[in-house]
């Protein structure tokens, strides 16, 4: 008979996924939806951008009040949305320009996340640690543990962060390119694909590396335990 999930699991699960889906709202879903709401109706570039930018802010207020911490993954939405509103602000006007704009801030989070390689904890550790735990300090300590302890895990996001620091240093010079060899009408839809494309194949990978990398660990994990027991008997 399989194990059911304890009552503490499914809770941690469920809450988990509420605070997936309320940080993809207030980060992705809420500023997307208002910046082309507004600028149908025709606010500038830059005004919609500086009011969408308003939902990361709530959500870090939102995730404050819960949880008594700063959440970093909202400060990195922060920190990219303020990006965003400088280039807009001080760069040149032109349509293909403001294309290319886009793709300078894509490419300055796959350089972002390619630096952080560098450090102790790299990008994707505190985005895993954001949609990987329910927040509480329970869910932070384990993760940190096991980044701690376990070697193949911390290989596991250091692969995941090498990996989307390529793919969007690589996306953002091709859509650099792209942006001076085709028409802006075509280059617009071209945009649109690649900006919600690239995050569905990376995605996708993650999730795929991630179950691979942790069915290889538990693989390992058992190896070792039936090696110990076995020269458990042996040693006595």
């Amino acid at each position: 008979m399989s194990a059911q999930p304890s009552a503490p699991e499914r809770r941690f699960g469920a809450t988990t996924a509420l605070s997936w889906i309320v940080s993809i709202v207030f980060n992705v879903v809420l500023p997307i939806i208002t910046y082309n709401q507004l600028t149908d109706h025709g606010w500038g570039d830059f005004s919609a951008l500086a009011v969408s930018s308003l939902w990361p802010v709530a959500d870090t207020v939102v995730y404050l009040l819960w949880h008594r911490r700063l959440d970093e993954f909202a400060i990195i939405t922060m920190i990219f949305m303020a990006l965003t509103l400088v280039v807009t602000a001080i760069g040149p006007h032109s349509t293909r320009l403001l294309l290319v704009k886009d793709s300078a801030i894509t490419g300055l989070f796959g350089v972002v996340c390619l630096v952080s390689l560098a450090t102790p904890r790299p990008l994707m550790f505190f985005m895993g640690r954001k949609f990987g735990t329910d927040g509480t300090k329970e869910g932070v300590a384990h993760w940190n543990g096991m980044f701690a302890r376990f070697p193949g895990f911390r290989k596991t996001l250091k692969t995941i962060t090498l990996v989307w620091g390529v793919g969007y240093v690589v996306e953002a010079a091709a859509r650099i390119a792209l942006s001076y060899a085709l028409s802006t009408d075509a280059m617009v839809g071209v945009n649109s694909v690649l900006s919600y494309g690239m995050p569905v194949v990376l995605i996708t990978w993650t999730i795929t590396y991630s179950k691979r990398a942790r069915a290889k660990g538990e693989a390992a994990t058992a190896a070792a335990a039936a090696a110990e027991a076995e020269s458990a008997p042996a040693a006595a």
